[in-house]
């Protein structure tokens, strides 16, 4: 089932929560509203679901106006970040709740929650209260609730939010391996890009109450469609540039020219992105663009390791990814003094803010 919000606006006093927003989510597929705080993710969800109404705009479920029907009408499984269970009810009486409103047979309850717990891998815990359960335990039990019903969409509101990295990661897989095998429509909301990349089929990129952009993971992260995107779709170095003839200049005495691509409208000054992973680390000064710099820390991250350092003649402070390999081929130590190639930016004017 698609669910498409059509020009929907919201506001809770002076304070446009939603402003104008048009979102698609095709059937089957599983797509994150990802932003910061205040960017109105949540508002545009729980519109979605039931839970807020629209001063303007429509909601569709395939072509079913659901727009002024109410939550328990919408068929909706929702998950909310700090699970939301009923604490004197066993895991059992929790995933069977929503089916005894809707008057299942006893014989139906219990073969539909045994069924959920054997899918979270929960089912030895069918009897104890949540209170005897982890972090990780209550969301997947809180999935389990929220499946139950059946529900036409499921969504989900932070989901992960309250957990500690390592669960974190781990329910991440089990929603992705889940989903591929159900295929439930389902939508949600996240701040992490990184949740947002593993998880999603499809990303709206929201900011202000409104749409930035939408696409795949690797469409979004490859081609940002504007200074906002590229600047909180991780960590990038921003560097002040000039534009002139086409070409980006960084610094006034020996200016660095940086390879990359210009937007429209960057013309004059400008400012440049580079991810961690477009710098490069040399020890000798490789023609003219580069920069020399000291490594301030060195913080081995998994399969890269993420250098600091600090471009004193630019005032700048900047941060590398390099891999394994290289690293070691450069055996890099703090205090020491490199040079550092931009082997390519993003250049957007400077018209936004976070």
């Amino acid at each position: 089932m698609s669910i498409t919000a059509t020009n929907v606006t919201k506001r809770f006093g002076d304070f446009v929560a939603l402003d104008n927003v048009t979102v698609e989510c095709p059937a089957g597929e599983l797509v994150a509203l990802l932003g910061p705080s205040g960017s109105g993710k949540t508002t545009l969800l729980r519109i979605i679901a039931g839970l807020e109404y629209a001063d303007v705009g429509t909601v569709r479920y395939q072509d079913d106006d659901i727009t002024h029907r109410s939550s328990k009408d919408r068929h909706v499984g929702f998950v909310f970040q700090h699970y939301a269970l009923f604490r004197h009810m066993t895991v059992f009486e929790n995933v069977a709740f929503g089916l005894r409103v809707r008057k299942w047979s006893e014989r139906d309850v219990r073969d539909k929650v045994m069924e959920l717990l054997q899918l979270v891998r929960l089912e030895e815990k069918a009897n104890l209260f949540p209170a005897a359960l982890s972090g990780g335990q209550k969301q997947r039990i809180a999935l389990a609730r929220a499946l139950a019903p059946e529900p036409k969409v499921l969504l989900l509101d932070e989901p992960f939010g309250a957990l500690d990295a390592k669960v974190r990661t781990e329910l991440r897989h089990w929603l992705r391996g889940f989903h591929d095998k159900y295929h439930v429509t389902s939508i949600f909301v996240t701040h992490d890009q990184e949740e947002a990349f593993e998880v999603a089929d499809r990303v709206v990129v929201m900011n202000k109450g409104r749409i930035e952009q939408v696409g795949s993971p690797i469409e979004v992260f490859e081609h940002p469609a504007n200074a906002f995107v590229m600047d909180f779709l991780g960590n990038v170095n921003k560097l002040p540039v000039r534009v002139e003839g086409g070409r980006a200049l960084f610094g006034e005495k020996a200016p660095v020219e940086l390879p990359g691509k210009l937007f429209e409208g960057a013309d004059g000054h400008a400012d440049a992105y580079i991810r961690p992973h477009e710098l490069d680390i040399s020890r000798t000064a490789d023609g003219g663009s580069c920069m020399a710099a000291e490594v301030v820390h060195i913080n081995p991250a998994g399969s890269i390791v993420k250098v600091r350092l600090l471009a004193e003649d630019f005032g700048l402070m900047l941060n590398v990814d390099l891999t394994l390999d290289r690293y070691r081929e450069l055996g890099l130590r703090s205090r020491e003094s490199v040079y550092v190639t931009p082997k390519g930016a993003t250049i957007f004017a400077p018209d936004y803010a976070i």
